[in-house]
């Protein structure tokens, strides 16, 4: 348990430190001064200057940061973050989000390399007794575009948005033979069926082929991997904001370190519990990027938000909110944000504890 509790801390802290780098590598590109670029925090254990910068690691590999000139306060440099234009300063706000993509798109890739073929979202063939094939129902062949309204990037999908449905009814678009093929209100329950091997087991009755793979059908797999975090995302929100989901549904830090334990303990190889690792780590990664675009204050994707709406405002009234005032809503969306995790550490505990 240990291994895994430690591997799950580093996972966060160098997807933490990613997304600094990011943050770092914009920022010097664009010309502007950093005055320190931490690995880990806390107290330095190492430290060097070079050029304006100085270089540190710190004793907790819990993250890191990226010191820029004029962050927080105005400066008079002219290679401050302040002194700068509009799509510099947009270029260092989206680069940290931008680092977390690009390592989570690896990650995945470097999963699916050896892979020598997928599962698709295409029928093969039903159960014995299953009432969904018929000439007006599902065919062998139909490849599955759409399961209400929500694209069918893989063949995980399927179970995923048949799963977010309890109504027992779907809207369903497969491609036959090059045609799109609408199937509304298409009734679709569980049973009971027995498999190939005489074991009964309870599902749709579907049956769904796997096709080798490409190189190019491995990176198309990828990118369709990490579009489908991107709406994972979205999906938990929409549940959250609709009160189809409560806080207590939302994991933080702890449930997230509990759930790696988990999955580590689980596999039945090393190399297994190594592979579901790296792919919540990959999911983490992708949703670090997406949560940290959101418009809300201290995030990138706040930062970003006023950095388009001074732009407004100076364009149509030739005036900026003071950059105090800014930084004030910054701070009260960082204690807002700690005391959410706050909340959800003691969800966590609590969950685990019963």
């Amino acid at each position: 348990m240990i291994v895994y509790i430690i591997a799950a801390l580093l996972v966060f802290g160098v997807l933490i430190a990613v997304h600094e780098l990011g943050h770092f590598l914009a920022a010097k590109a664009c010309g502007v001064r950093v005055n320190e670029f931490a690995i880990g925090m806390g107290p330095v254990l190492w430290k060097k200057q070079r050029g304006d910068t100085q270089y540190s690691l710190r004793a907790f590999p819990v993250g890191g940061f990226c010191a820029m000139e004029g962050e927080e306060e105005d400066s008079d440099d002219p290679a401050a973050l302040n002194r700068q234009g509009f799509w510099k300063k947009l270029i260092i706000f989206a680069a940290g989000a931008a680092m977390n993509f690009l390592a989570g798109l690896i990650i995945i890739f470097c999963l699916y390399a050896p892979a020598q073929g997928f599962y698709q979202p295409v029928i093969s063939g039903f159960a014995e007794g299953c009432p969904l094939e018929s000439a007006d129902g599902l065919q062998t062949g139909d490849r599955l575009v759409s399961i209400d309204g929500e694209r069918v990037y893989i063949y995980s999908d399927v179970s995923l948005l048949l799963g977010l449905n309890k109504t027992g009814t779907f809207d369903l678009v497969v491609d036959r033979g090059g045609e799109k093929v609408r199937l509304d209100d298409f009734a679709m329950t569980r049973q009971t069926y027995t498999d190939q091997s005489g074991n009964a087991y309870s599902g749709y009755g579907i049956y769904f082929g796997a096709a080798a793979a490409t190189f190019g059908d491995k990176l198309a797999y990828t990118w369709n991997n990490a579009v489908d975090f991107v709406r994972l995302v979205r999906l938990s929100l929409q549940m959250l904001f609709t009160g189809q989901a409560g806080l207590r549904d939302l994991s933080g830090p702890v449930g997230i370190v509990s759930t790696m334990v988990q999955v580590g303990e689980q596999a039945e190889t090393t190399q297994a519990a190594v592979e579901n690792i790296a792919y919540i780590a990959a999911l983490i990664a992708v949703n670090l990027a997406v949560m940290n675009l959101l418009p809300l204050p201290a995030l990138d994707g706040g930062r970003i938000f006023f950095l388009i709406i001074n732009a407004a405002a100076m364009l149509l009234f030739r005036k900026q909110i003071p950059a105090k005032y800014e930084n004030y809503i910054h701070f009260a969306g960082l204690i807002l944000l700690l005391a959410l995790m706050v909340v959800l550490v003691f969800s966590d505990v609590g969950k685990l504890i019963h």
